[in-house]
């Protein structure tokens, strides 16, 4: 196709977008609200996942060794669990440090602990897992090391939170898979009806000597430029909504880290991203709608 061709195809296509004003408003409103919902579905499974690691992170691994173990099999302990890759943190309390701490659990009765005869603490390793589906692993690994008496893990909140996530993995992906199919299809009804009202000026074309592409043209581009239109409007409608709610835990995160909510991603450090993916998912959404719209309505 010759560039004055194309020139004008594109040219015929935005320019329709103001010729048929009521159509594209209609258009560009359903994208709008669709990839509206569909951001918003987005950055939330991210930050959920992001609130998830948090509270895996808080799941430690207490590691009590052997009474009168020496210090360097202490040492070869701390060692092995170093090397361990899926071991993302490591924190050795010592006797005198295990006796302390529970010396001030006990407040009032701390008292009593001055009449032992020696230190009942064992010296303790606490590790937090990469991953929890490991867990159980890391713990059979660990009870093989020599020195090491007693391994407790967390394994039901483990599994807890392992079910919790896979199961909001599933729900957020069949979401976000149904507002994409449910998209294209409003969109492309919307579409068929501005290629209905039309018809006239497509038949006036045909009897000309148009051929099918060159009339489906115009429609591509002019969902296109909707598409893209909408996606800019549903960015800074999703920027507006993501603000006001990562306020409410950015502002006093005292109560919300006790449930992982900490460390959520601020809008402006993703904003252009957000605003490149929803533009993209626009043009595409509203060019799918198109082809699908043309190809199987527009009789030609």
């Amino acid at each position: 196709m010759r560039t004055s061709n194309v020139t004008y195809l594109v040219k015929k296509g935005v320019s329709s977008v103001w010729k048929n004003r009521v159509m594209s408003v209609a258009s560009f409103s359903i994208l709008m609200v669709s990839l509206l919902l569909v951001s918003c579905t987005a950055l939330l499974m991210i930050n959920a996942n992001i609130i998830m690691g948090n509270i895996e992170n808080t799941n430690e691994i207490a590691i009590y060794l052997d009474e009168g173990v020496s210090d360097t099999q202490v040492a070869h302990i701390r060692d092995v669990l170093q090397n361990n890759s899926d071991i993302t943190e490591i924190e050795h309390i010592t006797k005198e440090q295990a006796l302390e701490d529970f010396r001030e659990d006990m407040a009032e009765q701390a008292e009593l602990l001055d009449y032992l005869d020696e230190n009942p603490m064992p010296e303790t390793f606490m590790v937090r897992v990469d991953d929890l589906t490991k867990i159980r692993h890391i713990v059979n690994v660990i009870q093989e090391i020599e020195g090491v008496e007693k391994v407790k893990a967390p394994y039901d909140f483990a599994g807890v939170l392992i079910n919790i996530r896979n199961t909001f993995s599933i729900i957020a992906g069949a979401v976000l898979i149904a507002l994409v199919i449910v998209s294209i299809v409003i969109v492309s009804n919307a579409i068929r009806t501005s290629v209905y009202s039309r018809r006239n000026e497509i038949s006036i074309m045909k009897y000309v000597g148009a051929t099918n592409g060159f009339i489906k043209a115009p429609f591509f581009v002019e969902g296109m430029f909707i598409g893209i239109l909408a996606g800019a409007a549903s960015w800074g409608l999703t920027w507006l909504i993501y603000d006001s709610v990562y306020s409410l835990f950015a502002d006093d995160l005292t109560l919300w880290q006790m449930f992982g909510v900490f460390n959520l991603i601020p809008f402006e450090e993703i904003r252009w991203t957000v605003l490149a993916i929803n533009c993209a998912a626009g043009a595409l959404l509203g060019a799918v709608g198109t082809v699908i719209s043309t190809g199987k309505h527009l009789k030609v």
